[in-house]
């Protein structure tokens, strides 16, 4: 979600709380006020929670924000308004038309930085000219398990090759 309002993320997190409280649908205003005090100790009013998610309180005091962003489990920086043209995924005033691609294999990277082979075929795999023939190549490659095979068998030193002598 990009270019989102505090009030926008708000509603949000009232659906995601809903969910998760297995209502199968968005807390209400009420009920989450009412959630808040039981399971923190303080208030917070329906009526505010309103004006907060109208934009008529743009901005939070910083005692609410802490008290939402732990009733919620988010970082309080994240309850505030986005600025515009705000998007969550990296960006480049450069990107190419594979920007895309590669945007998303830098994020692979990122989610698997655990698993460092992993992490740098990615980001080598991001980093190349025209990633996704890359990506199709693999596709073509996978779906012709002979050559699998045989390129495997060319790699014995790599995890790859490792991986196909347990077979």
């Amino acid at each position: 979600m990009s270019d989102m309002t505090l009030g926008d993320k708000i509603r949000h997190l009232r659906l995601v709380e809903g969910a998760l409280r297995g209502l199968g649908r968005e807390m209400t205003q009420v009920e989450l006020a009412r959630a808040i005090k039981r399971e923190t100790g303080t208030g917070i009013s329906q009526s505010y929670l309103s004006q907060i998610e109208n934009g008529a309180r743009p901005h939070l005091t910083n005692r609410t924000r802490a008290l939402l962003a732990r009733f919620f489990g988010v970082h309080p920086g994240y309850l505030v308004d986005d600025p515009p043209g705000y998007r969550e995924e990296l960006t480049s005033a450069l990107e190419a038309p594979e920007g895309g691609m590669d945007v998303w294999l830098v994020q692979g990277a990122e989610r698997f930085r655990g698993d460092r082979p992993l992490e740098r075929a990615l980001l080598r795999l991001a980093s190349q000219p025209d990633s996704r023939q890359w990506v199709l190549l693999l596709g073509e490659i996978l779906g012709r398990p002979a050559v699998a095979a045989r390129f495997r068998e060319l790699m014995p030193s790599t995890e790859v090759g490792r991986a196909s002598a347990g077979r």
